[in-house]
């Protein structure tokens, strides 16, 4: 598998669609992307860069071969931050063993805890 970045004459929206159809017709072809700012179309897949250009050509676009490599391997995502354990719960009672405990913050009337 390899990746082949081509440089192509595209000015607008029909000229982008006219050259992904001519290339799509190559067989071979895994992913196929165009960035219309750089004016580039990207192959990559098992086929010949000089059939891409044969293609493009033939509907009337311009275009060189910039380069011919190994895709780029997809990097490992780092670790995700540790896992925080939650702060302990309140103290409770041996009757219930659990104490639910609410906070309002209101700006007007002050904060206020409530132990349920």
């Amino acid at each position: 598998m390899k990746k082949t970045v081509i440089k192509v004459n595209i000015n607008c929206q029909i000229c982008k669609t006219e050259a992904l159809k001519a290339v799509t017709k190559l067989s071979g072809i895994d992913q196929i992307s165009v960035d219309g700012e750089k004016q580039t179309l990207t192959v990559i897949g098992e086929v010949d860069p000089v059939k891409v250009i044969k293609q493009l050509r033939k509907v009337g676009r311009i275009a060189h071969i910039v380069s011919v490599g190994p895709p780029e391997t997809p990097k490992p995502k780092p670790p995700d931050d540790p896992v925080i354990p939650p702060p302990p719960l309140p103290p409770y009672c041996n009757g219930c063993q659990l104490v639910p405990v609410g906070y309002i913050d209101d700006p007007y009337n002050h904060s206020v805890c409530v132990i349920l």
